[in-house]
């Protein structure tokens, strides 16, 4: 039987959005953050477990919040790194050996659905690595300077989001080889690239932002309103 790890992290210091509340204890209506964004894997019916990254000064408060919000799913909640990859490799240690799959996802994007999380799992167990990603909409430039160097055709461009997920061997070795190369990727799909592994592309969405500055929250709040939740 495929057992299906999630780690979800929110082990971030979230700097660019000021203020004394950490961005994953932001609330949006009448939930934090990070409580909204556990609750759609706790009704995601593919993922078996989650794995919840918190920053160590904040491990005993993402324990109550997960113990009042009843998220049963959640079987550890640990101490994240320096850094993002730090805290995912941190994640990686504590996944079951047992796990075929792993989900990495941003605990700062609670607009990610039961539906994207399910296709990228998917389309993971049929090609060993997967990502969200929706494609380019605007029109990109590359600078020198002050000044326009040229403009980069956008039909072959996407963003990348979260969910992004691998087959557990898959993901293992692309961090052991980021960490005997001196690799520091800007996603988990960039070592799963370097190590030379095929990631597949899934279709995410625009609302699946990640809540990373307080022009963020605006947006996440007309969000939540429009959905009602």
């Amino acid at each position: 039987m495929t057992m299906i790890s999630a780690i979800v992290l929110a082990a971030g210091s979230g700097t660019r959005m000021g203020g004394k509340t950490i961005k994953q204890f932001l609330k949006i209506g009448s939930s934090p953050v990070i409580i909204k964004t556990l609750s759609v894997f706790e009704k995601t019916q593919i993922i078996d477990d989650v794995i919840l990254v918190s920053p160590e000064s904040e491990l005993d408060t993402s324990i109550r919040f997960v113990k009042e919000a009843g998220l049963k799913k959640v079987a550890r909640i640990l101490a994240g790194g320096k850094e993002r990859q730090d805290s995912v490799r941190h994640g990686l240690n504590a996944v079951s050996r047992n796990s075929d799959i792993v989900v990495i996802h941003d605990g700062v994007r609670p607009f990610v659905t039961e539906k994207i999380i399910t296709d990228v799992t998917v389309s993971a167990q049929k090609s060993g690595a997967a990502i969200a990603a929706v494609p380019v909409k605007d029109t990109v430039k590359e600078a020198n300077g002050e000044y326009i160097a040229g403009t980069i055709p956008r039909d072959n461009l996407w963003l990348a989001q979260t969910p992004q997920a691998f087959n557990y061997k898959v993901i293992k070795d692309a961090f052991e080889n980021a960490r005997r190369n001196g690799l520091m990727g800007t996603d988990d799909a960039s070592l799963a690239e370097a190590a030379g592994n095929r990631v597949t592309i899934v279709m995410g969405s625009y609302c699946n932002i990640k809540i990373t500055t307080p022009e963020d929250l605006i947006f996440a709040e007309a969000i939540a309103k429009e959905q009602g939740i």
